[in-house]
């Protein structure tokens, strides 16, 4: 716990170094990383934080902000064709 408390700085601190495609996957992938350690059992939460990092990750490049568009994002529709409108 307390590595965590003293790691978030350096974290923050290296996001603002990023572009923001980077940080969206960064946070993808924390945010992913954090869900799949969450519901994974016990023995399990190393290989259900890497597949959650790596589902973010690709979930933050399918389906997120539109660069150099602000208030617009990426979706798909049930068919898988990929859209612009406005975020949500």
């Amino acid at each position: 716990m307390t590595r965590t408390i003293l790691a978030l700085p350096l974290l923050v601190a290296a996001l603002a170094a990023c572009t923001p495609a980077e940080q969206n996957a960064t946070i993808g992938a924390l945010g992913g990383a954090a869900v799949g350690a969450a519901v994974s059992s016990d023995a399990d939460r190393e290989k259900g934080a890497i597949v959650g990092a790596i589902v973010g990750v690709a979930a933050s490049q399918l389906i997120g902000p539109v660069p150099q568009q602000r208030g617009k994002c990426y979706y798909r529709d049930q068919y898988g064709n990929r859209f612009i409108a406005n975020c949500q």
